[in-house]
């Protein structure tokens, strides 16, 4: 038996690859060390009783004011539903970008009171109203299905009408090339 002598083989037939991830390696390491390092917090010197817990200071949302939804409701309070002098209404809120402010109004013949609601109870107003507004207004189930069964009855008239004109005549089509 003869025995080969086993060489390395030669560098033109060896990977490139390791020697680039290590390459990357070291620059992510470079990179990271060079990153500023984060300021210290200075700390106060305040001594906490035991029976007062420190809490973070956070400025808590601003809550609306009623003088905010009574004056909105001054401008767009035409447009809503009543039902027993009762009414529901969304206001935008800009913090949150969506109508999620809720209110029942009441009405009397002196003036309107406003209370604040967790939610809406009715559906709402989808029709006869300007969609481009800051406040929502709700009608009753049974206004829906109201406006719903006039809307069908509307809508089966025109169905019914237009097929009770007669068809206007065809023209017969023409081409530019016809000399008409």
């Amino acid at each position: 038996m003869q025995e080969t002598e086993s060489r390395p083989p030669s560098p033109k037939y060896l990977s490139k690859t390791p020697s680039w991830v290590s390459l990357g390696f070291v620059l992510g390491a470079l990179f990271v060390w060079a990153l500023p390092s984060p300021e210290p917090v200075a700390t106060t010197n305040v001594a906490a009783t035991p029976d007062v817990a420190l809490r973070p200071v956070t400025t808590p949302p601003a809550k609306p004011t009623l003088t905010e939804v009574e004056a909105v409701f001054a401008m767009y309070g035409g447009q809503a539903v009543w039902d027993n002098d009762l009414t529901e209404v969304a206001l935008w809120d800009t913090d949150s970008g969506k109508f999620s402010r809720y209110y029942e109004v009441v009405r009397t013949p002196e003036a309107f009171f406003f209370r604040t609601i967790d939610r809406l109870t009715r559906p709402v107003l989808m029709h006869g109203v300007k969609g481009d507004g800051p406040m929502l207004f709700t009608e009753t189930e049974e206004q829906r299905q109201e406006w719903l069964k006039e809307k069908s009855k509307e809508n089966w008239k025109d169905i019914t009408d237009s097929l009770a004109r007669p068809a206007l005549p065809r023209r017969p089509m023409t081409t530019p090339g016809d000399g008409q």
